[in-house]
């Protein structure tokens, strides 16, 4: 479970090149005299303007070719005012829990967990913040939205993602708003969105319209959010998006609601801020016997797929958690189901290329092209042995690479930045936490120099222990499909 954090080779536009070539045929202006070609003449096609026109009009073909198959560049936005969703320089995001050491490691992307729950003001207070929408004013707490530390992480050219929940609360009132009325059970804290009901949507969708007034507008005054991901887990949804017992169907068709509704507000304000929704590594494995808690990741992905199909395609993307298939063992090149092909029991590290293929079928294309993924949760245990932390970093060193050289991937997000006691026993930090506490930082661990070398210079020392490890003598055994 997550805690609650660009550049791109320049390439001319299209209407870059098209105004190139409005101005030079404004400025080739063939002069009547000995070498004019008369008017009603076809030019030689030996004339040096001719071939300079020609040669620009090619630059504008292979500009508009580039553009058309950039699956970053042609994606999430009108063609009239379709400016590209900035990728970061690299690949290396992290659950943040400390900005400056976070940002001292060198991260391009990070992740930050927002509960709507905790945003929303049912006393109005005087300080709070007053959003109008569909003709109703609501009140969201001011300490809350100012505790988002969008904007350090901004600053700093790092790619940010808010992931919404709905947490559980003492509070009556605002529990019957934000909580399916079904989800009885919440066994860690979080339900789904409660879209299904009428108070429930006004209030998800007043939430989502004000976080992306607020953090998606071009002047990011606030601060820049590129993606929301909605909810969290959800073929595993009744440990972590619980709406009460529910088959896939109908896991899908209520979550869909809430996505598309997110998808409308970010619109609203951002023609580029991505939209993603959220699996785990079951992929034609259940997370459990019973089909009314959990359901294998492929079959709720090809019924998101056909129903958001059946009722109007949009862009939503993929925030993907290919955790180890044992939490508890870093060891993710040992799995034993994940399997090459597309029938895999798990998606881990191991084979995360049957995703991004799977994405590329046909029938799964958005507006012919892929959707996006994007690794927002994922981390590695510490197992208490004397050499736990050198096989926590070995986990990520495999990981990192096999992600490196994979094509479709836009970030790889650690979680945690801290070891943290409410994980389940597990240790999944760049640090150990301080005795007798949750979260307190104590020491850095194996994993926190290799995390800070990943997609830097001097990667291959740092990650050179990990070989033997791994049981291999090269990182050129690391491929896709191994």
């Amino acid at each position: 479970m997550t805690r609650v954090y660009h550049c791109l080779f320049s390439v001319p536009s299209v209407a870059s090149c098209s105004n190139l070539l409005a101005f030079l045929i404004s400025k080739l202006r063939l002069k009547r005299n000995d070498n004019t070609v008369p008017a009603g003449k076809r030019m030689s096609t030996r004339s040096p303007c001719r071939a300079l026109i020609g040669s620009v009009l090619r630059v504008a073909l292979f500009a508009s070719l580039l553009f058309a198959n950039d699956p970053v560049r042609a994606l999430d936005r009108p063609a009239a005012t379709h400016v590209a969703a900035p990728l970061s320089a690299g690949l290396k995001g992290l659950q943040v829990q400390m900005i400056d050491d976070a940002l001292a490691l060198g991260i391009k992307h990070a992740a930050l967990n927002v509960s709507l729950t905790s945003l929303i003001d049912l006393d109005a207070h005087a300080d709070s913040f007053r959003w109008q929408s569909d003709g109703r004013t609501f009140y969201f707490s001011r300490p809350a939205i100012e505790s988002i530390p969008v904007l350090p992480l901004s600053r700093a050219a790092v790619r940010v993602y808010l992931i919404l929940l709905s947490t559980v609360t003492a509070d009556t009132r605002l529990s019957r708003i934000v909580r399916p009325a079904a989800a009885r059970e919440a066994p860690n804290g979080i339900t789904g969105f409660n879209v299904s009901d009428p108070e429930g949507e006004r209030y998800f969708k007043a939430c989502l319209d004000f976080l992306a007034d607020r953090f998606s507008q071009k002047d990011a005054r606030f601060g820049r959010v590129d993606g929301y991901i909605i909810g969290n887990e959800l073929n595993s949804h009744y440990e972590w998006y619980n709406i009460g017992p529910a088959t896939t169907s109908q896991v899908a068709a209520e979550y869909l609601r809430a996505v598309r509704i997110a998808h409308a507000a970010v619109r609203r304000s951002s023609a580029d801020a991505r939209v993603y929704i959220s699996l785990e590594h079951h992929w034609t494995a259940r997370n459990g016997a019973d089909p009314l808690r959990a359901c294998p990741g492929r079959d709720l992905l090809d019924e998101l797929n056909r129903l958001s199909k059946a009722q109007g395609d949009f862009d939503w993307h993929i925030a993907f958690h290919p955790y180890p298939e044992n939490l508890r063992d870093p060891r993710t090149w040992r799995d034993k189901t994940a399997l090459p092909r597309a029938d895999t029991p798990k998606i881990t590290f191991k084979n995360l290329e049957q995703l991004t293929q799977y994405l590329r079928r046909p029938e799964m294309l958005c507006q012919a092209r892929p959707r996006r993924v994007i690794l927002s949760e994922q981390g590695f245990d510490t197992p208490a042995t004397p050499e736990g932390q050198a096989v926590q970093a070995a986990g990520f060193c495999y990981a990192w690479v096999k992600v490196s050289r994979l094509p479709g991937i836009d970030a790889f997000i650690l979680h945690r930045h801290v070891d943290n006691a409410q994980e389940g026993g597990l240790n999944l930090g760049l640090w150990t936490r301080q005795p007798g506490t949750d979260a307190t930082p104590k020491a850095k661990k194996r994993i926190y120099e290799v995390f800070r070398a990943a997609g830097m210079p001097d990667w291959e020392p740092a990650f050179r222990f990990a070989l033997p490890i791994i049981g291999i003598k090269s990182w050129n055994e690391v491929t896709v499909g191994n």
